[in-house]
C-alpha cells in the first residue's frame, strides 16, 4: 500500500477527499470542522502507515477512523455547550441573587423609612403587632391601653405607611403595604 510512499499517500488523500468531507458535513454541519476531521484522520494514516494492512480495504478503515473522529468532535461540542449552559445557569443565579438582595435591601430601607413617619406609640404598637405577632389584648395590656386605642394606632400607622409608600413607591404601593402587613 502507501509504507512510505508520499505519493501513494497523497493519490488516496485526492481520491477520498470529496467523499469525506461530504460524509462529515453530514454530521458536522461546518466545512471547517469537516476539514479539520478529515486532515486529522490523514495524519493519523499517514503516522501509522506502517500498521496497515495492504490486503484489507482502505475504505472502511479511513470511515472508521473518520466516524470516530466526529463521534469525538460531538462529544466534546456537548459537553462545551453543556458547561456553558451550567455556568450561565450559575451566572444567571448569582446574578438573580444579588438583585433579589437589592431590591430586598431597597425595600426594607423603603419601609424603614415609612416606619420613621410614625409618632413613637404608632412605631411601638405597630412592631409590636407585626414584628413580635402580639395580639391586640396583649399590646393593650402591655401598654397599658384599651384595645380600640391599640386598632386605632395599627389603622392611624397602616394609613401613614400607605400614603408614604404611594409618594414613594408609586403603583407598587399597596403590594408593599402588604408585604408589611404579612411580614413575619
Amino acid at each position: 500500500m502507501i509504507r512510505d510512499d508520499e505519493a501513494a499517500f497523497c493519490k488516496l488523500y485526492a481520491m477520498y477527499k470529496d467523499r469525506l468531507l461530504y460524509f462529515s458535513m453530514k454530521f458536522i454541519k461546518s466545512r471547517e470542522f469537516a476539514e479539520d476531521v478529515f486532515q486529522d484522520a490523514f495524519a493519523s494514516v499517514w503516522q501509522n502507515r506502517r500498521f496497515l494492512n495492504p490486503d484489507s480495504p482502505f475504505a472502511p478503515y479511513i470511515y472508521t477512523i473518520i466516524k470516530n473522529r466526529i463521534l469525538n468532535l460531538l462529544g466534546g461540542i456537548e459537553k462545551e455547550q453543556e458547561l456553558k449552559k451550567i455556568i450561565i445557569r450559575s451566572s444567571l443565579d448569582h446574578a438573580e441573587e444579588t438583585e433579589h438582595a437589592i431590591v430586598d435591601k431597597d425595600l426594607n430601607d423603603l419601609v424603614k423609612k415609612a416606619l420613621e413617619q410614625l409618632t413613637p406609640r404608632q412605631r411601638k404598637v405597630f412592631e409590636m403587632s407585626r414584628n413580635q405577632l402580639k395580639s391586640h389584648k396583649e399590646i393593650a395590656e402591655e401598654l397599658q391601653i384599651s384595645v380600640f386605642t391599640v386598632q386605632q394606632h395599627i389603622s392611624a400607622s397602616l394609613k401613614v405607611i400607605r400614603t408614604f409608600l404611594i409618594k414613594y413607591a408609586g403603583v407598587h404601593a399597596d403590594i408593599l403595604l402588604l408585604l408589611i402587613c404579612l411580614h413575619n
